[in-house]
């Protein structure tokens, strides 16, 4: 039977059935689309389950009595099982290669960032030497230009180099 004519025949819905199944760990038979399929011994464990609790028992202090017989899902619990532990194999290998292939990702970004790093190092060397260069050019340009000859003094009076008869003219 399913669980909805299960849960008809003991007039509960087939989610408490489920719910029971679950809860109680029950060791109920399935079939290739997963739904569970009651024989007649399991009826009589859910109508005894059923009967306790209208007794006024939590589901959680009922203790089904569990036999331990070899089902049919048992069985191919066990081949699942070792597809299962293959396949577990597989993903742990690959979830391994995975966290290499990200650590060597990781460390090629982290020398090519160190690289770049030196590189803009070097650079704001070469900038900084090209900056004190060019001020101590533009010093030696704006430095006020001193004259040939020293001015002198006479008696509070600049002496004047005297220009010649043409510059005089064209005011050179």
């Amino acid at each position: 039977m399913y669980t909805s004519e299960v849960a008809n025949l003991l007039g509960v819905s087939a989610s408490t059935v489920q719910r029971w199944v679950k809860q109680l760990q029950l060791p109920m038979e399935r079939n290739e689309r997963g739904h569970y399929l009651f024989n007649n011994e399991d009826i009589d464990l859910l109508k005894n389950i059923q009967i306790q609790i209208q007794n006024g028992t939590l589901l959680q202090d009922i203790t089904p009595v569990k036999e331990k017989k070899v089902r049919k899902a048992a069985v191919k619990k066990d081949e699942n099982n070792v597809a299962f532990e293959r396949l577990f194999a597989i993903v742990t290998k690959l979830e391994a290669k995975i966290e290499t292939k990200a650590d060597e990702v990781a460390t090629y970004q982290l020398l090519q960032h160190r690289r770049e790093i030196e590189e803009l190092q070097n650079q704001v060397k070469t900038l900084t030497s090209q900056v004190k260069r060019l001020e101590s050019e533009l010093n030696e340009i704006t430095k006020p230009a001193l004259p040939d000859k020293p001015l002198v003094l006479d008696q509070g009076k600049v002496k004047r180099k005297k220009k010649n008869f043409v510059s005089s003219l064209f005011g050179f």
